[in-house]
């Protein structure tokens, strides 16, 4: 049976006494700052309601909105009774579990915040959010596969699975690899080639409404390929819970571009 190795890649850059720089902090850094960089690019098109400095400001409050709510969400979504009981756990970030899901709550917190504070088209700013944060998704993928974490579903017949470090002796899907191409990749193509037409870029929501139809799908897709997180398993027909979590992603994504109206560009 051929398996790929998986590389020998230290999830740790550079140790100093008790702080350590690890590879999954520097993706989550390095997908941050490359989004900032297309967004401000992004918002110099028409009809031009926000402006590149306040793309750059937006990344703190996007920041904290994907940390508080990534940690909250595993929290509710994936263990509530666990955290309920010893409720101080859920500061120790440090010792793992972070949803999508409610990280995307907590970015899109901070889109109204920050748009009301600063009195902006609420469905513009969560456009640019929307066809950036690919950049960062795909990133972030690569940076959970170099952490031999969140890996795929058993495939022994597969040309290319992996064994992957803790995933015992069973070769796997890299779903990451396949999360980093569809979810980062695929996603910001199709929301590029969209945010190129001036019709769709008046229409603030739209876009907004395609990532999360895009993501939603993509992620539902590819949870097919990616074992599910053992205290939880498998849900109902086989179903799990990102998949879940999806479903809701999508039916808000229709939404948004069913409500989306024209706006007028400033002069």
């Amino acid at each position: 049976m051929f398996v790929i190795p998986f590389p020998q890649i230290d999830p740790v850059i550079i140790e100093v006494g008790p702080l350590a720089v690890r590879w999954y902090a520097v993706a989550w850094l390095t997908g941050l700052f490359a989004a900032i960089a297309y967004g401000k690019r992004w918002v110099q098109q028409t009809p031009n309601l926000m402006s590149p400095a306040q793309v750059e400001d937006f990344m703190v409050w996007s920041l904290l909105g994907a940390m508080i709510g990534g940690r909250l969400g595993y929290v509710f979504f994936y263990k509530p009774m666990e955290y309920i009981a010893n409720p101080m756990d859920i500061i120790k970030t440090w010792e793992g579990g972070m949803s999508y899901h409610g990280g995307l709550l907590g970015v899109i917190a901070a889109i109204m915040l920050f748009a009301r504070k600063n009195k902006l088209e609420q469905w513009h700013v969560s456009d640019v959010v929307g066809c950036s944060i690919p950049i960062t998704l795909g990133i972030v993928r690569i940076g959970n596969f170099l952490n031999g974490e969140l890996w795929g579903r058993p495939a022994p017949d597969l040309p290319w699975a992996m064994v992957f470090p803790g995933g015992g002796d069973i070769p796997r899907h890299p779903s990451q690899i396949y999360e980093a191409f569809l979810e980062g990749a695929v996603l910001f193509l199709i929301l590029r080639a969209l945010g190129q037409r001036e019709t769709i870029r008046s229409r603030p929501g739209i876009l907004t409404g395609a990532f999360l139809i895009g993501y939603g799908s993509l992620r539902i897709f590819v949870e097919f390929f990616r074992q599910p997180d053992a205290h939880l398993g498998f849900l109902s027909f086989g179903t799990t819970m990102g998949q879940w979590l999806s479903v809701p992603m999508i039916l808000f994504g229709i939404y948004c571009v069913w409500r989306a109206k024209p706006v007028t560009p400033k002069a």
